[in-house]
């Protein structure tokens, strides 16, 4: 199985904003257990990583990956809250997408407890730091099987 991993807007700041929040470590820390964990889930399992603050490249690399994976674990940052554009790119492509975040939304400001392109996924999972990236791969791989 091939998997994208999408990090959206100020995710390439891990460990350095919000660190009461987001916590010390970095993207290529994510990354790393992101690929020590799928390992350990099975050997075959490719992932791939994308992250961007720009929506548009965001909206182009899910185009991209419609015949090239087998789903995408998104963390859309802050698009989550209003982007529509990203929203209608999940709609246009035939793989399950699973939308994770790092903290628990709904325990932060109002405005980060709406997500509008959870509802082109087949479920949102946050709150549990890293592991939410872990959670959402184990659901793409069920909802396969």
């Amino acid at each position: 199985m091939k998997f994208l991993v999408i990090n959206g807007p100020n995710l390439n700041m891990l460990g350095k904003r919000e660190k009461g929040i987001y916590g010390e470590r970095t993207i290529d820390d994510l990354k790393d257990y992101i690929k020590k964990e799928c390992k350990i889930i099975d050997e075959n399992i490719v992932v791939d990583f994308f992250q961007s603050n720009h929506e548009g490249d965001i909206i182009d690399k899910i185009h991209e990956a419609n015949t090239l994976y087998d789903g995408i674990v998104i963390n859309p940052g802050a698009f989550t809250h209003y982007s529509y554009a990203i929203y209608d790119a999940i709609m246009s492509v035939q793989l399950d997408v699973v939308e994770v975040h790092i903290s628990n939304v709904h325990k932060r400001e109002e405005f980060r407890q709406k997500s509008v392109t959870a509802k082109a996924c087949i479920g949102q999972i946050s709150g549990f730091g890293f592991d939410s990236y872990i959670l959402g791969i184990n659901a793409l791989i069920k909802n396969k099987g």
